[in-house]
């Protein structure tokens, strides 16, 4: 039992708030009007997570970013300034995947319905999900955002963003086997560079081509690439069937 918990402790996603984008630099603002900053406040500290809104009153994020009290703001760049491109708005509710396992790393995605309609501008735009099967493949190049923390440990309130290769199955299967499922996740970041955002804020989008095909999930504590997300296209199905059913209930 021993060796399993070291492995799962090598391997948990990290908490919120406990991130670092790698090798990246500052977003220009409002670039990604599609970015979400989830804060769940804790007994020290908020914590963070990232999110993208898929619909003006859903946003997607991974499932391991779940709180009681879960803070959504939209149109943020700069953290520290009261910016009137954001938007605060209340949570009314929050659905995981049926079958999200924390300590196995599986069906890492969840839902948040907001309490109204975010309003559309420039600094608040939705984004599009993969159409029908659209897959990613190994050697595109992807994106990801996110206001997680330098490798100093103080918070990169200024939103950052890096580009990351999508790797082949077996650069993450060898990594972090038995967890790794390639039917359901995608392994991200060429473990020759040192740029990585798995360790930035877990539950942000990974962007190809305008689409979120990925939801950062876990990796390395290291911060060393690959890292592994969600494959939201394998989900597509869920989401949309919980969306409808969402929507019916409003």
């Amino acid at each position: 039992m021993q060796p399993l918990l070291v492995l799962l402790a090598f391997l948990l996603p990290p908490k919120p708030g406990t991130g670092i984008i790698i090798g990246g630099h500052e977003a220009k603002p409002h670039s990604r009007p599609y970015m979400v900053l989830i804060q769940v406040p804790g007994k020290e500290k908020p914590s963070r997570c990232g999110g993208v809104l898929v619909r003006k009153d859903i946003v997607l994020t991974a499932a391991h970013c779940w709180g009681n009290t879960i803070n959504v703001t939209l149109g943020a760049h700069n953290m520290e300034k009261q910016e009137t491109t954001q938007q605060i708005i209340p949570v009314k509710e929050t659905i995981r995947h049926p079958d999200f396992i924390y300590e196995k790393l599986s069906n890492d995605i969840m839902l948040i319905k907001l309490e109204r309609k975010a309003k559309l501008t420039a600094a608040v735009r939705t984004l599009s999900l993969p159409w029908g099967k659209a897959q990613v493949t190994p050697g595109q190049v992807c994106s990801v955002a996110g206001w997680g923390q330098d490798s100093m440990g103080i918070s990169a309130n200024i939103l950052q963003e890096v580009e990351l290769t999508v790797q082949k199955d077996v650069e993450c299967e060898s990594r972090y086997r038995p967890f790794y499922s390639r039917a359901t996740q995608i392994c991200v970041g060429d473990p020759k560079k040192m740029k990585n955002s798995i360790r930035g804020d877990p539950g942000g989008p990974l962007i190809c081509n305008n689409m979120v095909q990925g939801i950062s999930s876990y990796g390395q504590l290291s911060g060393n690439p690959p890292g592994v997300f969600t494959k939201v296209s394998y989900y597509l199905s869920w989401i949309k069937r919980t969306m409808k059913h969402l929507k019916q209930q409003a």
